[in-house]
Parts: structure tokens; C-alpha cells; sequence
């Protein structure tokens, strides 16, 4: 209804969810009240608006891109008060009041709509959501979600576990779409910290991570070394008690906090 000749376009990354199962875990995954105000980033052809507006929620606010649907989404979910449709881009567009985000995000603007919704570690965002269930490309859950020690563990890893509790939900392979992406897919759940690292602590991990994983083979008592020099380095890892062997990789995120926190000269 209101759809009919309209195809998913490459350059919005636009792949449908159509996988009742899977829809089924990301509502399950909100944990929604009636209190809940969601905002739902380009909600498409409304699968998962269908589910949302199904649930006691308060006020479902969505955002979407392509003008083409609009009028669907309009024609489909006008009539439910509690439906509010923006049409514009979420990375430039002033985001709506909301407590939980629950979205099939387009994966060309993973990186950028993460750092709006969330901020930068550095500069974390002026909004704090409860919650955000997100399903993105398997690729960047995993980076997301890994622990220390992990192939996947990476600066990424790092600064969003400052941020949040990240937890993984399910994975989503092609065939859950239309038309199928070319990889694999996954929804996690991101509940954000009620305590934020100190900005000048968070201003100097942010450094840190640059330059460690800048040469992620390389140990850390290379990467790290033009922070400290000499017996200050040795004393400043033994501090944090991390090993100047270590690979970035293998540096869990509270340890980066120590050496941020114990260096001999903040920055």
C-alpha cells in the first residue's frame, strides 16, 4: 500500500527487512513501554514501524530520506496519532525528542549516524538514550561487540565500550532481505553509561588509541613509546599494569583508561 512501483535505491542502502523472526528480536531487544518515545531511522516500507506502532510505546518519531516513501509511510501510519514522520537526512536534520532508538540502519552512514546518536568519545553527544537496538553490517557489530584479545577488537571496540554496554542480539544473513545485501548482517544493543569518562581523560585515550592502532601489529612499547620516555614509560605501564608487549588488540578498554588516566604528563 502506497509502495507499488518503487525499488530499493543503491545509493540510500536500502535493503528491507522482511524476516518476521528477526523483527520479532529487535522489538523484544527495545524492551518498550508505554513511557517510550522511539525515534526509528529510515524506517523504509514500515516492517519494522508496523511492529513498533504494535507496542504500548508512546510516540514513534521517524526520520527518512527518500522522499518516495514518504507518502507511503504517510498513507500507511498517518492515522495512528502517535506516528510522526520527518522526511530529511538523520546526519544534518535536528533529531527528534526520543528515550530509545530501535533501527535498520542504512550501512553506508553506519560511522557518521553512530558518532550523531552517540557523539565522539571525546565530545559525547548533549542526548543520552537509554537504548539504541541497531542492525547494522556484521562486520561493524563484531568490531563493536569484541572483546580484548579478540580478531575484531579494535579502536572502535574500544571507544564505543566507553560509551555503552554493547551486547549482540542476532545475526541476519541476505536472505532476510529484499532485495539481499552482499553480506551479513547483525542487531545488537547498545545501552549507554549513566558516567562518562572525564573529557580531558577521554581527550587523551582518544590519542592513545591513535596511535597504538595506527600500527596494530606493532607493540605497544613502539606506538606508545613518544608518550614516555625511558624508565617514566616502564613505570607508567607497570602503573596501568599493561605489559609494553601488548598489541593494542589485546588492551581491554578500562586498561586504556589507566594508561589515560596514569600518564606521567597529560597532554
Amino acid at each position: 500500500m502506497g509502495f507499488s512501483g518503487h525499488n530499493a535505491r543503491k545509493r540510500f542502502g536500502q535493503h528491507w527487512l522482511k524476516d518476521a523472526a528477526v523483527l520479532n528480536q529487535i522489538i523484544e531487544a527495545a524492551e518498550l513501554s508505554a513511557s517510550d518515545i522511539v525515534l526509528e531511522v529510515g524506517p523504509g516500507r514500515g516492517a519494522l514501524t508496523q511492529r513498533l506502532l504494535n507496542q504500548p510505546l508512546l510516540r514513534l518519531e521517524a526520520i527518512e530520506l527518500d522522499r518516495d516513501l514518504v507518502q507511503g509511510l504517510q498513507q500507511q501510519f498517518g492515522a495512528d496519532p502517535r506516528f510522526h514522520l520527518q522526511q530529511g537526512d538523520a546526519l544534518v536534520v535536528q533529531l527528534p525528542e526520543a528515550n530509545k532508538v530501535v533501527a535498520n540502519i542504512p550501512y553506508n552512514i553506519t560511522g557518521p549516524l553512530l558518532q550523531v546518536l552517540l557523539g565522539r568519545l571525546d565530545q559525547p553527544a548533549p542526548h543520552r538514550f537509554q537504548s539504541l537496538v541497531l542492525l547494522l553490517q556484521k562486520e561493524v557489530a563484531q568490531r563493536i561487540t569484541a572483546a580484548a584479545g579478540d580478531s575484531n577488537f579494535s579502536a572502535l571496540s574500544v571507544r564505543m565500550q566507553l560509551q555503552c554496554n554493547c551486547y549482540s542480539i542476532c545475526e541476519v544473513p541476505p536472505r532476510c532481505f529484499e532485495p539481499p545485501p552482499k553480506v551479513m548482517s547483525e542487531v545488537i544493543c547498545l545501552k549507554p553509561l549513566a558516567t562518562l569518562l572525564d573529557a580531558q581523560i577521554a581527550k587523551i585515550v582518544e590519542q592513545l588509541l591513535t596511535a597504538a592502532f595506527g600500527a596494530r601489529r606493532k607493540m605497544i612499547r613502539n606506538t606508545l613509546a613518544a608518550f614516555a620516555e625511558g624508565e617514566t614509560f616502564q613505570n607508567w605501564l607497570e602503573q596501568a599494569r599493561v605489559s609494553p608487549e601488548q598489541r593494542p588488540q589485546e588492551i581491554s578498554p578500562d586498561k586504556w583508561v589507566a594508561l589515560a588516566s596514569s600518564l606521567p604528563s597529560k597532554l
